[in-house]
């Protein structure tokens, strides 16, 4: 039905929409692809991009931009905020999400060979998928075929749980073959070792974002509005160090780009963290770039169709009305693990502060979560050690 073939040309050339701090186009670089456009509309990330894409022409806003460059590949990791689980949850139509149909609008008179759009998986959900339905419609309208799959940043190696929908359209060739052909499956353990755990001292009402050997989600926010490092409990290590926060350089590392590729945001290490949270992992967009200039043909025989299905599956693929539902797992490839040890410098980690332990210890007890005794423990262990430390101070 489609063209398996695909270039093998790794010279591919990008733009980049909603570019935030380039973590898709700087996995695209790793390939040797070349950013001709970079567009972007916070200050912020505005300032790390043009540290780290020097000589890339950047525009600030969408909604003014009037084309595209000639590119291969068009990027859009568009504003989440009213999407997440963290955010509005305003839908599609809300203020920052909705700036997406300002793609469709440049795509009308432009004709990169592929579409790469990413987002969170809440977006599957949200509206009863109302987020997914506009991006499909608008893609077909255009002529596009299309391909999603919900994604583990873990399958990577990084030790991060971060659930994202990477979706690839494309006229001319088989999104498919781009990203549901290649499936290592669930692991048999997430728990790579138990020196480590990860959880967001933001939550504790109703959810506490655990994450065994891995940090959970890195976000832009949270449903405190706060732009933070997630907490990491060290079960080994003695009171006052045993419940900690990243420093920025590892939350950036947890991302996988280099250790400062933030910095030239100086002294505002709130926005760091918001600009951490709200990029695409690194090494997700650089196996997408691999696949891009190296697809290989997917075996569609067991997929299913799903175009009168009422919620939309964690991967699938469709063109012209038609959607099949695909039976593949959010771990592409099985990476070389890096623990969450490894990554973070604990030396350099901060103590959860006394208003923060107290204020999620509070939330925890009073929830009808389910956590470990020794974790309520270290808590108060580490609660009534910051106590004290206050006290002197």
């Amino acid at each position: 039905m489609f063209d398996a073939a695909s270039s093998s040309d790794s010279n591919l050339r990008v733009a980049g929409l909603f570019a935030g701090v380039g973590g898709l186009e700087l996995g695209f670089r790793a390939l040797g692809a070349r950013t001709e456009l970079l567009c972007e509309f916070w200050g912020p990330a505005q300032t790390v991009l043009r540290k780290n894409f020097p000589g890339v022409p950047m525009h600030d806003d969408v909604r003014t931009l009037t084309g595209l460059p000639d590119v291969d590949v068009v990027t859009a990791g568009f504003p989440c905020t009213d999407l997440s689980q963290a955010g509005r949850q305003a839908g599609i139509e809300g203020e920052n999400s909705g700036l997406i149909k300002h793609l469709f609008d440049l795509l009308s008179d432009s004709g990169p060979r592929w579409v790469v759009i990413e987002n969170v998986r809440n977006m599957l959900a949200l509206d009863k998928g109302k987020a997914m339905a506009f991006l499909v419609s608008e893609l077909e309208r255009l002529g596009y075929r299309w391909a999603y799959r919900v994604v583990d940043s873990r399958f990577t190696g990084i030790p991060q749980r971060r659930q994202r929908v990477l979706m690839v359209a494309s006229k001319d060739d088989d999104p498919a073959n781009v990203l549901l052909s290649l499936d290592a499956g669930e692991p048999k353990t997430t728990r790579y070792s138990a020196d480590a755990f990860g959880f967001y001292w933001t939550e504790g009402n109703t959810g506490i974002g655990w994450a065994d050997d891995a940090i959970p989600t890195l976000k832009g926010g949270s449903s405190m509005g706060i732009s933070s490092a997630p907490a990491i409990w060290i079960p080994r290590q003695e009171v006052g160090s045993a419940i900690v926060t990243p420093h920025i350089g590892d939350g950036e590392a947890l991302q996988g780009f280099e250790k400062g590729w933030t910095g030239a945001v100086n002294g505002r290490v709130g926005y760091r963290w918001k600009l951490v949270g709200n990029a695409v992992t690194v090494g997700v967009s650089k196996w997408l770039a691999e696949q891009l200039v190296a697809p290989q043909a997917y075996d569609r025989s067991g997929d299913i169709d799903c175009a009168g299905a009422t919620r939309w599956p964690i991967a699938a693929w469709g063109y012209q009305g038609k959607r099949f539902a695909s039976n593949v797992s959010m771990w592409p490839t099985h990476q070389p693990y890096s623990h969450l040890l490894d990554v973070v410098d604990v030396a350099q980690a901060h103590p959860l502060s006394l208003r923060a332990t107290k204020g999620f210890r509070t939330r925890l007890e009073a929830s009808r979560l389910r956590y470990s005794p020794e974790f309520m423990d270290a808590l108060k262990l580490h609660e009534k050690h910051m106590e004290s430390k206050s006290l002197l101070n």
